[in-house]
C-alpha cells in the first residue's frame, strides 16, 4: 500500500506488566505517516515502555501493534529495523570505546573482500552522513568516551537517521542539547517530514513538543488520558492531564526571606582561573540567595561548578568562605566545608544506581554513624535517611530498593536528599531538572526555595532560561570562561538572558 496514506504507527489496547507493576494498561493511539507526534507524560507514565516495544527490546503482554496498517510482531531489534524503525535513545546505545563512525554503522559496516571492515570507507560514509544532516562539529574518528554529553546525543540521533528510517523514535533526544542544537533538531525534523519519515517525539519540554509536533498523546500511570491536536489544547490543560491535577503556577513564589547584604558573603570568588576554561571569574554568594548561572554550552559553567567542588585544579585567583581564603582540594574537602553538588548526570555522577536508596543518601556522611571506631549504627542511619527522604517528598519505604528502579525525577530527589542530609550551607545545582518530568520539576523548585529560606545558598545553572528568570535572585552570565554580565531578579527577562549568553552586551546590568 502507499505508505503516505493510512496510519504509520498504531497501538490498540496494548498492555505490558513487569511483575505486579502495570507499565501499559490498554494503551491505544495512532500516528499519521510523515507527521511528528508527541508522547507526553511523567517519568514512569509508560513512554519508555512504548519506545522499547516499538524498538523490539520487549514484547507486549496483550494488544495489537500495527506498522503502516499491517499488524506486526516486533520480536527483537533486528525485526524493528527491518520494519523501518530506528530509535535515538535517551539512555544512549553507543559503545564508549568505539569511534563515532564505528557506532554509526555498528553491525552494518562496509567490508573488504566480504570479511574485513573497510575503515576508510566506514569513516567516509560516516562523514557524508554527518554532513548530510548538518553535523559539522564531530569527527568520525573521535571515540565516544572523549565526547561531551551533548555531542554523544547528537551522535545517537545521527546514528538513527543515517540508517534511513521510515519511522524514527526520538526519546528525550534534546534533554542535553543547547538551544542552537535544539534548533538543529527542529531543522532535521522538518527535513525528515518532507521525506515522508514518521516521528514519535518524547520530551518533558512542552515548548519543544509544541514547536516540533502537530499532534500529541498524553500518558498517565500507563494509560492514555487524551489525544489532541496542539492547536486545540493549551499548556495548562496538558500539564493537568500529565500529572492528574492542576499544577497552579509553574514556579513557586520567591521566598520573602531577606538576603543579608550587610553580612560577609558566604562565598566569594575572586579572579578564579583554571587550565580548561575559567578566566578571572569573580562573584559573591550570600545566605538566603539563589544565584543563577546563564551560559551556552561550553562557556565555562562546568569548570566553575567542578572547581567549587574540589574537582578541578585552580591555577589563579582565590575562593573565600565566610571571608576567609580557602583551598578546595577534593570533593571530600568541599563537603567538610559545607559545599554540596547536584551534578548534571545523576546516573553517572550523582548516584550508585545498583546500591539501595538508603546507602546512597548516607554515603557522604557515613562517618557520622560510626560507633566503636568501625561499626555503623544502622538504626540511627536509617532514621536520618528516612527524615531526609521525607523532606524531599520521597517515600521512605523504598529505603532498600536500588536507585536504578526509580524514574529520573525520583532519582534526582534522592540525589538532593543525600546533600540535604550532609547539611551543607552551599548547594551547587547543575541543570538539576534536565530530563525530569513536570511534576518532579515543581517539587525541586519548592525544595530550592525551602533550602534558601532555611539559610542556605544555591548556585544554580540551568539550560532552561525560564528557570533562571523565575527562580533566581541574581544571575551571572558566563561567556568564553568569563563573567560578562550580572542581573538582579527585577531586571531579568528571557530575551535579555539569551542575548547576554550569546555575547550581546546589555546596558541593563546590576552593580557588580
Amino acid at each position: 500500500m502507499n505508505q503516505l496514506n493510512g496510519i504509520a504507527v498504531g497501538l490498540e489496547k496494548v498492555r505490558k506488566a513487569f511483575g505486579a507493576t502495570v507499565a501499559l494498561d490498554g494503551v491505544s493511539f495512532e500516528i499519521k505517516p510523515g507527521k511528528t507526534h508527541a508522547l507526553l507524560g511523567e517519568n514512569g507514565a509508560g513512554k519508555s515502555t512504548i519506545v522499547k516495544l516499538l524498538s523490539g527490546l520487549i514484547r507486549p503482554d496483550a494488544g495489537v501493534v500495527s506498522i503502516f496498517c499491517r499488524q506486526v510482531r516486533i520480536d527483537n531489534p533486528r525485526r524493528a529495523q527491518a520494519l523501518g524503525i530506528q530509535t535515538a535513545f535517551q539512555e544512549l546505545s553507543l559503545v564508549p570505546e568505539l569511534t563515532v563512525a564505528q557506532n554509526m554503522f555498528l553491525s552494518v559496516e562496509p567490508l573488504k573482500a566480504g570479511i574485513f571492515v573497510d575503515r576508510y570507507k566506514l569513516e567516509q560514509e560516516a562523514l557524508i552522513a554527518l554532513t548530510g544532516i548538518g553535523v559539522e562539529d564531530i569527527n568520525p574518528r573521535w571515540r565516544i568516551d572523549q565526547l561531551s554529553s551533548p555531542l554523544r546525543q547528537k551522535v545517537e540521533i545521527a546514528k538513527a537517521v543515517a540508517r534511513k528510517p521510515q519511522i524514527l523514535l526520538l526519546d528525550e533526544s534534546t534533554s542535553t542539547l543547547s538551544r542552537k542544537d535544539v534548533n538543529w533538531v527542529a531543522d532535521l525534523i522538518n527535513r525528515l517530514e518532507a521525506d515522508g519519515v514518521t516521528i514519535l517525539f518524547i520530551s518533558h519540554r512542552l515548548q519543544e513538543a509544541r514547536e516540533f509536533c502537530e499532534s500529541l498523546t498524553v500518558l498517565r500511570n500507563g494509560a492514555n488520558v487524551g489525544d489532541f491536536q496542539f492547536g486545540e489544547i493549551n499548556d495548562n490543560e496538558i500539564v493537568s492531564l500529565i500529572i492528574g491535577r492542576s499544577l497552579g503556577h509553574a514556579y513557586p513564589p520567591r521566598s520573602e526571606t531577606r538576603i543579608p547584604t550587610e553580612e560577609t558573603p558566604i562565598l566569594c570568588v575572586r579572579n578564579l582561573s583554571t587550565e580548561n576554561g575559567l578566566k578571572q571569574v569573580s562573584f559573591s554568594l550570600r545566605r538566603n540567595e539563589i544565584l543563577g548561572v546563564a551560559a551556552l554550552q561550553g562557556m565555562g559553567q562546568s569548570e566553575l561548578f567542578l572547581s567549587l567542588f574540589g574537582m578541578r585544579r585552580v591555577t589563579g585567583g582565590q575562593i573565600e568562605l565566610d571571608g576567609r581564603s580557602t583551598v578546595l582540594s577534593s570533593p571530600i574537602d568541599a563537603i567538610r566545608k559545607g559545599i554540596a553538588y547536584v551534578p548534571e548526570d545523576r546516573k553517572n555522577g550523582g548516584l550508585f544506581l545498583n546500591l539501595p536508596v538508603g546507602t546512597n543518601v548516607s554515603i557522604p556522611v557515613i562517618n557520622r554513624f560510626r560507633r566503636l571506631g568501625w561499626m555503623i549504627d544502622r538504626k540511627r542511619e536509617n532514621q536520618a535517611v528516612t527524615s531526609a527522604l521525607k523532606s524531599v517528598g520521597f517515600n521512605p519505604f523504598a529505603l532498600y530498593r536500588p536507585c536504578s528502579s526509580f524514574s529520573g525525577g525520583n532519582q534526582q530527589k534522592i540525589t538532593i536528599a543525600k546533600w540535604l542530609m550532609a547539611e551543607g550551607r552551599i548547594l551547587l545545582m547543575f541543570d538539576p531538572t534536565r530530563g525530569v518530568d513536570i511534576g518532579a520539576k515543581s517539587d525541586i523548585y519548592v525544595l530550592m526555595q525551602q533550602f534558601k529560606s532555611d539559610g542556605g545558598a544555591i548556585i544554580f545553572y540551568s539550560s532552561e532560561i525560564p528557570e533562571l528568570v523565575n527562580l533566581c535572585d541574581r544571575v551571572i552570565v558566563l561567556y568564553g570562561g568569563r563573567v560578562t554580565q550580572e542581573f538582579l531578579s527585577e531586571k531579568l527577562s528571557e530575551d535579555l538572558l539569551i542575548a547576554a549568553a550569546m555575547g550581546y552586551k546589555s546596558k541593563v546590568v546590576s552593580e557588580m
